[in-house]
C-alpha cells in the first residue's frame, strides 16, 4: 500500500470518499514524515501544524456528512512564502524585512483556502526571489533531498524540496524567470508555469506567474482547478474561461512539435542533459509528431539587458533600505542590487524595450509550432552552498535562457522530469506552449508522463 505521505491528492480524494480513510489520518502521516526530514532539508517556513491538524478534524467532519467544503477538502498544501495568508509575517526570503503578519490571504491562497485544503506551512524562498537557490539571509539553507549537498533550485526552493520529499501532495510557487520550473527540474517533480493572468497574483508584475508544484501532472490539474478562479486584485488577470483542467492525454500524432537545444546565449546544454531531452524529443517523434529543430532566438545582449533592468528595479528597493537593513541582506543579492546603482535612464529605456524584444522572438520562434521542447536548465543542480550554477554575481542569469522568455512572453511552459545524470540528478524537460494554450501544455504533458513511464522511486529521510 501507498504511505499516506506518498499518496497522491487524487488518491486521498478517492479514500476520503469512500471513508477509507480521514483527512486527519492523512494529515497527522505527512506532519511525522516531514518531522523526519525538516531537521536537515529545511524546506519549510512558519509552519502550523497544531492549526493544520485541527483544519483536518473539520475536513475530516465534514467528508463523514458527506459535505465536503469543497474540492481539495482535506487535502494537505504547502504555499510558498511570499504568496500572502492571513496573520502570517512574508519575508520575501530577506533578513532586511519588517516581519508583520499579512491581513489577507492572496488570491492563491485564497482559493486553496475556500477549497478545503489543509495548509501545512509555508515554504523557503532566496532573497526577494532572484536566486535559482535555498540560499537565503533569513531562512535556513534549503537543500535537495534527492542529495543533501545538491541545490534544490529556486526560488520556490522550499516548494520544490518538500514535493520531491513527499510533504503531502500539493504545494504552490511563484515564477518570473524559471522560479517553479528549475525547483521542478532539479527535483525530478511537475509544474506548470501558467499564461500571465491565467492565476490572479497580486502584486501582478511583468511575468510574474503563480504554478502548482506536484509529484503528478493530474495534482497539478486538480489545483489549476481552484487557483484559475477569478480575484479582481489582479488587475492584469485573463478573464474566466471554461477549461476542463482534468481532460485526458493530448496525443502527439500530427502535431508540429519544436526542439529547442541552443537557446543563443547563456550555460551550454550539459551532454547528458542534451541526451535526455533528445531521447523525450524521439518519443513525441515515435508517436507520430513532427519534430523540427527551433533555431537560437535569445541573444547574450538580449539576456544582459534583461539582468541589467532586474537589477535597476530591485536596486530602487534596496537603495531605500537604511545601511542596517542593506546589511542583512544576502551578500550575492546586495552586490547584484548594487550593479544597478548607477545605470542611466537611457538604458532603463532599452531595458523595457529589450523586454519586448525577447517578447517578440520567442513568439516568433515558436509560433511555427504547436509545441516547443527543450531543456529546462542548461545543466543538473549544483552544490547546495552556491547562488547560481555559476556562482558569480557578474554571471548571474546564465542558466535561464530556456525559461525566462516564456515569462516575457507570457506562454504557458511546463517542467516535467525526463531522466537523471549518471549521478541521479533529475533532468527537466520543458514543454511549452502557444499564449492562452496551457490546457495543451497540461494535456501534452498528461501523455509524456504516461509514456515515459514511472520515475525513480522518491528520496526517503536519511
Amino acid at each position: 500500500m501507498t504511505a499516506l505521505h506518498d499518496m497522491t491528492a487524487g488518491e486521498l480524494l478517492a479514500n476520503y470518499k469512500a471513508k477509507k480513510l480521514s483527512p486527519v489520518e492523512a494529515v497527522d502521516a505527512v506532519i511525522a514524515h516531514i518531522e523526519k526530514w525538516e531537521p536537515r532539508l529545511k524546506a519549510l517556513y512558519a509552519p502550523d501544524f497544531e492549526g493544520a491538524r485541527k483544519a483536518a478534524k473539520a475536513s475530516e467532519q465534514r467528508w463523514q456528512a458527506g459535505k465536503p467544503q469543497g474540492s481539495l477538502d482535506g487535502v494537505p498544501i504547502t504555499i510558498k512564502e511570499n504568496i500572502a495568508t492571513k496573520g502570517v509575517p512574508v519575508p520575501l526570503g530577506t533578513a532586511a524585512t519588517d516581519l508583520v503578519p499579512a491581513t489577507d490571504d492572496a488570491p492563491a491562497a485564497a482559493r486553496v483556502r475556500e477549497a478545503g485544503a489543509v495548509i501545512l506551512a509555508k515554504t523557503t524562498m532566496p532573497d526577494y526571489g532572484m536566486l535559482s537557490s535555498g540560499r537565503s539571509s533569513f531562512h535556513p539553507l534549503t537543500r535537495n533531498p534527492w542529495n543533501l549537498a545538491w541545490n534544490p533550485g529556486g526560488s520556490s526552493a522550499g516548494a520544490g524540496a518538500a514535493a520531491a520529499a513527499g510533504y503531502g501532495p500539493l504545494h504552490l510557487g511563484t515564477d518570473i524567470g524559471g522560479s517553479v520550473r528549475l525547483p521542478a527540474c532539479w527535483n525530478g517533480i511537475f509544474t506548470l508555469k501558467p499564461s500571465l493572468g491565467r492565476v490572479p497574483v497580486d502584486p501582478p508584475y511583468f511575468g510574474r506567474a503563480i504554478g502548482p508544484m506536484t509529484r503528478t501532472v493530474a495534482d497539478s490539474a486538480l489545483l489549476m482547478v481552484e487557483l484559475s478562479r477569478p480575484d479582481a486584485r489582479d488587475h492584469m488577470s485573463l478573464p474566466p474561461a471554461a477549461i476542463d483542467w482534468n481532460a485526458g492525454p493530448l496525443e502527439p500524432k500530427g502535431l508540429k512539435i519544436g526542439l529547442h537545444l541552443d537557446a543563443g546565449s547563456g550555460l551550454p546544454v550539459d551532454a547528458e542533459v542534451k541526451a535526455a531531452v533528445e531521447a523525450a524529443a524521439r518519443m513525441f517523434a515515435d508517436a507520430g509528431a513532427k519534430v523540427e529543430p527551433v533555431a537560437p532566438f535569445l541573444s547574450p545582449d538580449m539576456l544582459h539587458l534583461q539582468d541589467l533592468f532586474w537589477r535597476v528595479r530591485s536596486w530602487v528597493d534596496f537603495s531605500a533600505l537604511s545601511h542596517a537593513k542593506q546589511a542583512s541582506v544576502l551578500p550575492f543579492i546586495a552586490d547584484w542590487c548594487r550593479g544597478g546603482a548607477d545605470v542611466s535612464g537611457a538604458t532603463v529605456i532599452k531595458g523595457v524595450a529589450n523586454y519586448m524584444a525577447i517578447r517578440a522572438a520567442t513568439t516568433r520562434a515558436t509560433q511555427p509550432f504547436d509545441y516547443v521542447l527543450s531543456p529546462v536548465s542548461p545543466v543538473p543542480t549544483y552544490r547546495a552552498e552556491w547562488e547560481t550554477p555559476t556562482n558569480d554575481v557578474h554571471r548571474p542569469l546564465e542558466h535561464i535562457s530556456f525559461t525566462m522568455p516564456y515569462n516575457m512572453s507570457e506562454q504557458p511552459a511546463a517542467s516535467i522530469n525526463c531522466g537523471y545524470t549518471k549521478e541521479g540528478k533529475p533532468i527537466g524537460l520543458q514543454i511549452a506552449g502557444h499564449r492562452f494554450d496551457d490546457l495543451g501544455v497540461m494535456r501534452l504533458s498528461r501523455w509524456f508522463e504516461q509514456a515515459r513511464g514511472p520515475q525513480k522511486a522518491w528520496p526517503q529521510p536519511r
